[in-house]
């Protein structure tokens, strides 16, 4: 939802059809591991990318786990 730039948390949760609470954690834990940015306006909190370079890292780490599911034989 923020790769394509800042959000309020409204927006997130408007957008995604989620619950408040559940868009607040997990925006907690992207914020306690430095994936993104956080800037307070007012009443309003705006989250976005810390960095461009994640949604690269994103993109790898998905085919990385498309091919090594692709590779399984069981699924346990």
């Amino acid at each position: 939802m923020i790769s394509s730039g800042r959000k309020s948390v409204s927006a997130i949760i408007e957008a995604l059809d989620l619950s408040q609470p559940l868009v607040s954690h997990h925006l907690k834990e992207l914020k306690r591991t430095l994936l993104v940015k956080v800037e307070r306006e007012g009443p309003f909190v705006f989250y976005e990318l810390a960095d461009p370079r994640i949604l690269d890292v994103l993109q790898i780490l998905n085919r990385v786990a498309g091919d090594l599911l692709a590779a399984r034989k069981n699924y346990f």
